[in-house]
């Protein structure tokens, strides 16, 4: 018989980042806060959680990083000029973000890596897994890939990992899995990780993306991680341990992820991100692909 874990029902969103390459936007806002069309990325992120089922929510900030709290907080004074006005449907848009889950924030202070991000979650998440969702990745709503690795940690226990193929020379840009099938075609056992290794070193072409969902046993091994690549905590090296030694905290497994994914950490595939979800919205779509097309046969 399969043994069933915990539910899980909190998510950690590190969201403590300077933001260095979109200087200088990032000066003054939060780089989770830049648009994504009209809402910021941090809510989708959100979203994204919610809708997995995990309506307990820790952001982890660090400094200037205000504008996220007000974000997810009441406007009042907003929300009183909307309704003076009749503007029944911005009013519901303002509201949404605000009533989207239970929020709680705790700054990180030193920038010391992902690792040290999700350490700072400790004393909020106890000894319950939890997940992790990093907002440079959006993920498609249509492909819920969170709400399948909750699944696989809540049949399987201990840690899941989301895994994307990516081209063998982009493999140094990304923490990099070694794995072994099992028998779901898209789920595959983790058997060590690797940090941006080199093409030449990398064990496969699966890359971890921003989506975990972790043993608290991870906490304690985060505790005694010494910096490593870039001189920061990793949170590779930490599952690196846990999946070769699954008495610590059970086994690591991956999600081959095969859906719908926008990348917002570049400022190239940010403009492509924004393209590609405007061209889906229902309002926007139809005019915007028309204008495109015009523009790109222009332009060729």
């Amino acid at each position: 018989m399969t043994q069933s874990h915990p539910r899980i029902s909190k998510a950690v969103i590190p969201a403590a980042g300077l933001g260095t390459r979109f200087l200088p936007a990032t000066k003054a806002t939060p780089k989770e806060m830049l648009p994504v069309v009209d809402k910021p990325a941090i809510q989708y992120v959100v979203e994204e959680a919610v809708a997995a089922g995990l309506s307990d929510v820790l952001m982890i900030t660090g400094r200037n990083k205000r504008p996220l709290e007000d974000h997810f907080d009441r406007n009042y004074e907003l929300e009183s000029a909307l309704t003076r006005k009749g503007d029944a449907e911005r009013l519901s848009r303002v509201q949404e973000s605000s009533d989207l889950a239970t929020m709680h924030y705790v700054r990180q202070g030193d920038p010391r890596g992902l690792g040290h991000a999700v350490l700072c979650a400790a004393p909020h998440v106890g000894d319950q897994p939890f997940a992790v969702l990093l907002g440079d990745d959006l993920i498609d709503p249509r492909d819920p890939l969170l709400a399948r690795m909750v699944e696989i940690q809540e049949r399987e226990g201990g840690s899941v990992v989301a895994l994307m193929e990516v081209d063998p020379a982009q493999i140094h840009m990304y923490g990099c899995a070694a794995t072994e099938a099992t028998a779901d075609g898209d789920v595959v056992r983790v058997t060590g990780l690797v940090e941006k290794p080199e093409p030449a070193e990398a064990p496969s072409n699966l890359a971890v993306i921003g989506r975990y969902v972790l043993d608290p046993a991870v906490f304690d091994i985060l505790r005694r991680t010494e910096p490593g690549r870039g001189g920061e905590i990793q949170l590779t090296d930490a599952l690196q341990l846990l999946a070769e030694d699954e008495k610590i905290g059970g086994p690591v497994h991956g999600v081959v992820f095969k859906g719908r994914r926008y990348d917002t950490g570049d400022r190239g595939d940010y403009l492509r991100a924004i393209v590609r979800l405007a061209c889906e919205r229902e309002d926007l779509g139809p005019d915007f692909r028309t204008w495109l097309r015009s523009f790109v046969t222009e332009e060729l």
